[in-house]
């Protein structure tokens, strides 16, 4: 089957595109786009198959952005040429940070020392410049302060640097999916990217925001308007899967003009005769476009650089258990949705089995409440675990998870020796299989089992990201190698201060993946990658303007 596959980069400004595209037309828009702004450098290009390789004439994309939620959509916003600034009013309530960045009030915080910035700085993330970015967007929030930012926006076309965003669905990512009757947690002007509050959004499309706290489909709804407002839609591809990304490598001495496709995580690989050594090159990104029609259109192409910015929501976490995989047993709030919008729990006598003590796990049981569907709720935690969610939400705030909460400590099965009509709370009880009768095995702390009846299950433990187009599904670039990264017990390996994957040169990471489960947060990554990519960008047209840099894009 042919792919389109293109090497394009760029050496120059880069003029607005805005020519409509029809589904299925991936990237040819895209090459126009680039190859106009190289002077006609890229005239053709070709049509090959997935065994051949382009020929070395053919040039590479700079940026490559995997996932086009909020990560990478405040990644596009800096690489749009965005820079932002010290207001020339505002004076940050921390004294030592004000100071500092007095002393560069002329630079852009792109093109300042981010160490020095972060020095000292305490916030929740454990990622020094993310916690610099949100205090600097929300000075002292987690204290209970509105101040505004102290930053303002210019635009820099000169600081463009070339990219393209891949996503599956619309601009911002898992907030198109998830349940929308349900609010967020942090707050509205928390969830905004920076260039737009969430409030100026909210007054121009005439919403009327009743509370700090939103639903998800307001928030979705902020960032496909975000990319349109801001000028990124040109970066964007939707309805994009991304099937692989590997390192190509090539011999030192280029006398070996084939690429070869290798594990990521090595540096350097020695043929078994010693004659030859390989290096790393670009990436290459291979998928495909999902078309209207249902059809699937391949593309191959390159790239310098690969940002991981596909957040965690791709994988439900599973119980690994007997009987987990039968129809009546879900693993999203979405499919939960589906099932009582078309009332197929309507009228059911057997309660619905809900695992987990998180908050989405909240969601579903105030879900099934509301709709008068009776629920058994199992969790593996004591009620009285400081560690649970609920303990960390104030109750003024969050009145409905409290109630959660409530329930599942008065509640229980240990309470009453019946079960309650509504709900009830099995606390200390793993689930140890499911049996094809609808029925459940569980077993309590103490090594006691019971078997329970239910309609539907649903299983809410938790999300992990799903990085399969990588080598080993990326074991080798987390914190703990050859293990499945999670966002909390095993997150990618970074730089603290570029997003760098310590284990991989030019591949990047934000977000979730990094341990930044916050929208406030996230944009810290960002920074961070802009940052570092700036700097080198800067390098690479200093060595083309001197002369000792070819500059051909040959990988």
């Amino acid at each position: 089957m042919p792919v389109w596959c293109c090497r394009c980069s760029l050496a120059g400004p880069v003029r607005n595109y805005s020519s409509p595209e029809t589904e299925g037309q991936l990237l040819n828009s895209f090459v126009q786009y680039f190859g106009d702004s190289l002077g006609r450098k890229i005239k053709r290009m070709p049509l090959i198959e997935e065994t051949v390789l382009p020929g070395d004439s053919l040039l590479t994309l700079p940026v490559v952005i995997i996932g086009n939620g909020p990560s990478g959509i405040c990644l596009s916003y800096l690489l749009s040429g965005y820079r932002p600034y010290l207001s020339p009013e505002a004076v940050h309530p921390n004294p030592i940070l004000h100071t500092k960045l007095e002393e560069a009030r002329h630079l852009s915080i792109v093109d300042q020392d981010l160490e020095y910035l972060s020095e000292g700085l305490e916030g929740r993330s454990s990622n020094p410049v993310a916690v610099l970015f949100d205090t600097l967007l929300h000075p002292d929030a987690d204290f209970g302060y509105d101040y505004p930012p102290v930053l303002h926006w210019k635009l820099e076309q000169h600081n463009y640097i070339p990219h393209i965003v891949f996503g599956k669905g619309p601009p911002g990512g898992a907030w198109h999916s998830m349940e929308g009757s349900m609010l967020t947690i942090s707050f509205g002007d928390w969830m905004e990217l920076p260039g737009l509050t969430f409030k100026e959004w909210a007054a121009s499309k005439r919403r009327n925001i009743k509370s700090d706290r939103v639903m998800p489909e307001e928030i979705a709804c902020y960032y496909k308007h975000y990319v349109k407002v801001m000028g990124l839609q040109k970066n964007f591809r939707d309805n994009v899967y991304i099937t692989s990304v590997s390192r190509l490598y090539r011999g030192e001495d280029d006398e070996d003009r084939s690429q070869l496709s290798e594990d990521i995580s090595t540096q350097h690989l020695e043929m078994e005769d010693g004659q030859k050594s390989l290096i790393k090159r670009n990436w290459e990104v291979r998928g495909y476009q999902r078309a209207t029609d249902g059809s699937h259109v391949p593309f191959c192409l390159f790239a310098e650089n690969v940002a991981l910015a596909t957040g965690s929501f791709d994988s439900p976490g599973r119980l690994q258990v007997e009987g987990e995989d039968f129809p009546f047993v879900l693993h999203s709030m979405s499919d939960f949705g589906a099932a009582i919008s078309k009332g197929k729990l309507r009228g059911k006598a057997d309660p619905v089995l809900i695992v987990g003590a998180g908050l989405t796990a909240a969601d579903a049981v105030l879900c099934a409440y509301n709709n008068n569907i009776p629920v058994i709720h199992v969790f593996r935690r004591r009620v009285t675990d400081t560690s649970l969610i609920f303990k960390q939400l104030p109750k003024k705030l969050y009145p409905e998870y409290h109630k959660v909460y409530h329930m599942m400590c008065t509640q229980s099965h240990t309470v009453d020796s019946n079960l309650h009509s509504a709900y009830t709370s099995f606390p200390e009880h793993n689930v140890l299989s499911f049996k094809p009768e609808m029925k459940c095995v569980l077993q309590s702390a103490s090594g006691l089992k019971k078997i329970l009846k239910f309609s539907v299950a649903l299983v809410l433990i938790g999300s992990h990201p799903n990085l399969f187009f990588l080598k080993d599904q990326g074991h080798s670039i987390g914190h703990h190698s050859n293990q499945p990264i999670t966002c909390k017990g095993n997150p990618i390996e970074i730089d603290p201060y570029t997003y760098e994957c310590t284990k991989e040169a030019n591949l990047f990471a934000l977000g979730p993946l990094v341990g930044d489960n916050f929208v406030r947060f996230l944009k810290g990554g960002a920074l961070g990658i802009a940052r570092c990519l700036a700097i080198r960008q800067k390098k690479k047209h200093e060595l083309i303007e001197s002369g000792d840099g070819g500059g051909d894009g040959v990988p």
